[in-house]
């Protein structure tokens, strides 16, 4: 068991978990990930190493509760543990040294890009970053992202905060502005990493992008994370999770992503009709 030390709420749908795993705190490096399980008998869920503290033995997990595991998951709280975290897993993020680099956070690929981020300035780039949300309440991490970079961009799809527009109208206008842009890291949905990754191709700067795709075990022994690259079949979970963006089948990638929608909301359903019952049960 995994004992959760803390929780916070950062966003609507979004928290924030402290966990004591102390195996996985001392070897875990950017842009790691584990598997989590919250109960027994509950699916295996990726979910990206947002921090850690070797000292107290803990690691920082960002959940945002689209799904029926991750809704379970934040009905938890401090004091409660979790069934499995295992890892660290994946591969550690190329992280440039002395350059010039851009960040793009969309949504809830901000926690994912923030030890990137952090990692990149303290391996002395000059980092230009932008993070951007649908609308102000799902703006998450910016003052972590502001102590990490050179300069900071945010963006809300409806302009109630920050800047009007998407996080590649930001994009361009750094990369023309600082054309000694070497490298730029991406993570967010999958459409928003297809739009970066088209717009850095057009100025040839190498991206990185983090694919969150069907994951199961995370060690390539399901296959269910498969992604083409570059015209090859790559399994997310021991291949990445960063890839070349200007090589990702993001088209294919987006379609298989789909293959368990019809599933997954008959799972939705049931979760809410247990949850349901529960609160009868409770108010009798």
């Amino acid at each position: 068991m995994y004992p959760i030390v803390h929780t916070s709420v950062l966003a609507p749908t979004i928290t924030k978990f402290v966990i004591k795993a102390p195996f996985v705190a001392k070897k875990r490096l950017p842009g790691n990930f584990v598997i989590v399980r919250v109960e027994e008998n509950g699916e295996r869920i990726p979910l990206t190493i947002v921090d850690s503290d070797n000292a107290h033995g803990t690691i920082t997990l960002i959940v945002q509760a689209i799904g029926k595991t991750t809704r379970l998951m934040a009905t938890k709280h401090a004091g409660d543990a979790l069934v499995d975290v295992a890892g660290p897993l994946g591969n550690p993020t190329p992280i440039l040294e002395g350059k010039t680099v851009a960040c793009v956070g969309g949504g809830v690929g901000t926690a994912e890009l923030y030890p990137i981020t952090k990692a990149l300035q303290a391996a002395g780039n000059t980092v230009h970053t932008v993070i951007g949300a649908r609308s102000k309440d799902l703006v998450i991490l910016e003052n972590e992202m502001t102590d990490c970079s050179n300069h900071i961009v945010v963006t809300t799809d409806d302009g109630s905060y920050g800047r009007k527009g998407f996080v590649t109208d930001a994009l361009k206008e750094i990369i023309e502005s600082s054309p000694e842009i070497t490298a730029v890291y991406a993570i967010g949905p999958l459409p928003m990493m297809k739009a970066v990754s088209n717009l850095t191709k057009n100025y040839s700067k190498k991206t990185y992008v983090s694919l969150n795709a069907v994951m199961v075990d995370g060690t390539g022994m399901c296959g269910g994370c498969r992604v083409t690259v570059d015209g090859k079949m790559k399994f997310a979970c021991v291949d990445g999770p960063e890839f070349d963006g200007h090589r990702v089948d993001f088209d294919e990638l987006i379609m298989r992503n789909r293959t368990y929608v019809a599933a997954e909301k008959i799972s939705m359903n049931q979760y809410e009709r247990e949850c349901a019952c529960k609160a009868k049960e409770v108010a009798a």
